[in-house]
C-alpha cells in the first residue's frame, strides 16, 4: 500500500491522493503486525492526503452484525477515523441507509459522526448512500421478505435534510449521489440539504451492479448545467472543499 502512494508521489508530487477506506487501513495494519495509527503515519509519509470514509455502512451493532459481520464494526471504524484525523489525515463519512435499520438507527449514525467531528474536526464532507438491492445477497434476502420495500425519493430527501440539520455548523458539505439518486432528484436534494453534486466518475462498478441507471459519467459542462438548473451556482473545488479556478460562471 505505501508503495503504490510512494510510486505515484514520485511521478505526480502535486496530485493530492484519496485513498484507502477504514476498512483496508485496519486489514493492512493487522496484516503488517502494526497499531492504526503506525499505519496511518506510514501512508501519510507516503503520500497520502485524505481517505474515503466508506465502509460505515450504519454505524450500529445489530445493523453491522446483520448485513456486513466480515466488516470491521463501528467502534474499530471509528478508531481507525479519529486516528486518522489526530494523524492529521481527513476523511469523509457516509452512510449506507435503506436496508434493515431503523429511523432510529439512522438518526445514531448521523449523532455518532456529529460527536466525532465535535472531537476531531476532520471530516470534510458527508454522504448519504441509498441502498440498492441488485446484485448483491443482502438485496435478494430481503427482496424475498414480505414488506420490504426500496426507499422512495421523498424519504431519500427526507435524509439529506435531516442530515443538514443534525450537522449543521459541524459538517458544512453533504453530497448528493446522482449515480444512485439519478439527476433529477439530485436536483432537488440540492434545495433539501445538499450543497455538493457528486463528482464524475470514469468508471463506477457498484452501483451499477445493484441496479443503478443513472450511468458513470458526466462532464464537467454537464454538472455545470444540472446545477445552474437549480438555480445554484457551480464552483470548481478540490478533494478538500478549497474552492480552485476556473469556477463556472
Amino acid at each position: 500500500y505505501s508503495t503504490i502512494l510512494h510510486s505515484i508521489k514520485s511521478e505526480f508530487p502535486h496530485l493530492h491522493l484519496h485513498a484507502y477506506s477504514p476498512m483496508e487501513v485496519s486489514h493492512l495494519a493487522a496484516n503488517s503486525r502494526i497499531t492504526i495509527k503506525r499505519a496511518l503515519l506510514k501512508l501519510k509519509e507516503c503520500g497520502l492526503g485524505s481517505m474515503p470514509g466508506t465502509a460505515a455502512e450504519i454505524l450500529s451493532k445489530r445493523v453491522r452484525e446483520e448485513i456486513c459481520p466480515e466488516k470491521l464494526s463501528a467502534r474499530e471504524w471509528i478508531e481507525v477515523v479519529e486516528t486518522a484525523h489526530r494523524t492529521g489525515i481527513p476523511t469523509t463519512a457516509t452512510m449506507m441507509y435503506g436496508h434493515i435499520e431503523t429511523v432510529e438507527e439512522r438518526i445514531e449514525h448521523l449523532i455518532t459522526i456529529r460527536e466525532i467531528q465535535k472531537r476531531t474536526g476532520g471530516f470534510t464532507e458527508f454522504v448519504p448512500l441509498p441502498f440498492l438491492p441488485g446484485g448483491n445477497q443482502l438485496g435478494e434476502r430481503l427482496c424475498m421478505e414480505n414488506g420490504f420495500e426500496c426507499i422512495n425519493g421523498t424519504n431519500d430527501l427526507k435524509v439529506h435534510a435531516i442530515a443538514r440539520i443534525i450537522l449543521h455548523t459541524h459538517i458544512n458539505n453533504i453530497q448528493v449521489s446522482w449515480v444512485k439518486l439519478g439527476v433529477r432528484l439530485a436536483q432537488i436534494a440540492l434545495h433539501c440539504g445538499a450543497s455538493d453534486l457528486g463528482g464524475t466518475l470514469m468508471e463506477e462498478r457498484i452501483s451499477k451492479s445493484a441496479g443503478a441507471t443513472s450511468g458513470e459519467y458526466l462532464t464537467p459542462s454537464q454538472l455545470n448545467n444540472i446545477i445552474r438548473h437549480t438555480g445554484r451556482k457551480p464552483a470548481t473545488r478540490d478533494t478538500l472543499y478549497r474552492t480552485i479556478t476556473p469556477q463556472f460562471e
